[in-house]
């Protein structure tokens, strides 16, 4: 059976490859000789309880058969405009994600929507019409119609759920080509037909059928009251005991399966740490041992994420984390913030290691988050100091302006009190290489380039000028919005030919300090 189901989906895929956007179409129109077979079958089996002769049969079964097909046509017909979302997909060389969702809408719940929308109309009217066929042809009295006709309403039944399976396998090549296109936050809801209500219907169908055919092979030709004890025994069995033994097969289906949709709803909202019973060990246990080791996986990666989030700024460990962290270095303006402590040395010479530590940790618990706030990354400390970087990995094109107002927010904080330390800022602007730099295994996302030391020169004539911040002219050239600074003159630093003209920022509305002369300054 597998085997043949093997060889069936390979040729279902080569026809949807060949087909294209005809392919459901053709398959609707396939089913139909298949289900006027079923119906010709049908008539075969509610003859026996007659005995009728061999021309009546072939009559009534192409009657019937004929009947199911039109009813089938009518069905085709007025659900085909349901089918033009999957033509329009499969006719574009690319389509939008509007167009993907809504193929993929048709293709999988056209059954269900054909089932709800004309099974109870469809076969009402070929089963009335059959039953009419059926009286006429082996010639019955007319109280026969009502027991032909529940019985025609089992068969009906049974072929209509029969053909929803059917239909459903063979739109899986189509269904699977547009699921591999479907956007990653594709939202999904559920509209088909619930497996408990499927396993419901499918096994009362098909008991029911088959203990209608089970009495018609020991009839004996025992005529409509037969025919009538067999419909009543068939309704008992497919109602009465299949029901109980669907309810219970059901449950043991869907019990796994909602433990299974509950838990991964609790994954999706960020619980790692939820797990679901194994209840079984066929595939159901087996898919719920694989739900719990991919959730231990997802716990193993978040508390990853969170030793970067601890060791590295955030959003650089969630950049990296991504995978959009490029091999090779980039290009990029950026703005450099150097904050040091001045006198940190003496301080520490008569302080402990815990008190060092203590005191080093609130300083930075006070500055990090300033930073972050506008947008910038630190690169690293150094010491009783530490490097930032505004305008990358995310690229700001105010860079400037959030490396300015985070150094008055951090002198801001410092003064407020809270930490026993003053801080002292330099911040330079400038074209920077960005990347992953290292080797043997380690790497760190670090800027390097001119504008890096530039900063840490700045910061270091601080000590000079007496200021808590300065910034040079290139910073100050790529602000966009307007800040009141005071010019400090030009300094020359190690490794730069042409002196660089350091500003200030006017605070508090006082006078600024006089310019300072042209100094040199060291490493």
């Amino acid at each position: 059976m597998r085997d043949n189901l093997n060889m069936l989906d390979s040729l279902l895929r080569r026809s949807y490859r060949r087909l294209g956007s005809r392919h459901a179409r053709v398959l609707l129109l396939v089913q139909i000789p298949a289900v006027a077979l079923i119906a010709f079958v049908v008539a075969a089996v509610l003859a026996t309880y007659y005995e009728p002769s061999v021309p009546d049969v072939i009559l009534l079964g192409a009657i019937i058969a004929a009947f199911t097909a039109a009813g089938m046509g009518i069905t085709i017909a007025r659900q085909q405009r349901k089918l033009e979302a999957l033509a329009a997909w499969r006719g574009k060389e690319v389509a939008s994600a509007g167009e993907t969702i809504a193929a993929w809408d048709a293709a999988t719940n056209y059954a269900v929507r054909s089932f709800r929308r004309n099974a109870l109309v469809a076969n009402a009217i070929v089963v009335l019409l059959s039953a009419v066929a059926v009286l006429i042809v082996l010639r019955l009295p007319a109280w026969a119609y009502p027991v032909v006709a529940a019985g025609g309403a089992i068969a009906a039944g049974y072929g209509t759920i029969l053909t929803y399976s059917i239909y459903e396998f063979l739109m899986r090549p189509a269904v699977e080509d547009i699921a591999a296109a479907l956007p990653e936050d594709f939202q999904f809801e559920s509209s088909g037909l619930a497996l408990r209500k499927r396993l419901l219907i499918s096994l009362c169908a098909f008991t029911a059928m088959t203990a209608l055919v089970v009495a018609a092979f020991v009839s004996d030709g025992a005529g409509t009251g037969k025919l009538a004890i067999a419909v009543i025994g068939s309704l008992a069995v497919g109602l009465g005991l299949s029901r109980r033994l669907t309810l219970l097969l059901s449950h043991s289906i869907t019990e796994p399966i909602a433990h299974l949709r509950a838990a991964l709803a609790r994954v999706g909202q960020g619980d790692y740490d939820v797990r679901v019973p194994v209840l079984s060990s066929d595939e159901l246990g087996e898919l719920s041992n694989a739900f719990n080791r991919m959730a231990q996986g997802l716990a193993e990666r978040e508390r990853i994420r969170e030793a970067f989030g601890t060791y590295l700024d955030k959003d650089v460990a969630g950049f990296i984390l991504s995978g959009d962290l490029p091999d090779d270095g980039v290009e990029v303006d950026v703005s450099i913030m150097f904050c040091d402590v001045p006198n940190f040395t003496p301080f520490a010479e008569h302080a402990s290691a815990p008190q060092i530590v203590a005191t080093l940790n609130g300083l930075f618990e006070t500055l990090v988050p300033v930073i972050t706030d506008r947008g910038g990354h630190v690169d690293k400390f150094i010491g009783d100091g530490l490097l930032a970087v505004f305008g990358a990995p995310e690229g700001f094109p105010d860079h400037a302006d959030r490396a300015l107002a985070a150094g008055l927010e951090i002198l801001d904080a410092i003064g407020a009190g809270g930490v026993p330390l003053e801080v002292r800022i330099g911040i330079n602007s400038g074209r920077v290489v960005a990347g992953a730099i290292g080797g043997a295994g380690r790497l760190n996302f670090s800027v390097i380039g001119d504008a890096v030391n530039v900063a840490a020169r700045v910061e270091a004539a601080t000590r000079t000028t007496g200021d808590e911040l300065l910034l040079t002219r290139a910073t100050s050239d790529a602000l966009l919005r307007p800040s009141a600074l005071a010019s400090r003159g030009s300094i020359f630093v190690k490794g730069k030919s042409d002196p660089i003209e350091l500003l200030a920022p006017v605070r508090d509305m006082r006078a600024p300090l006089a310019e300072v002369p042209d100094a040199a300054v060291g490493s």
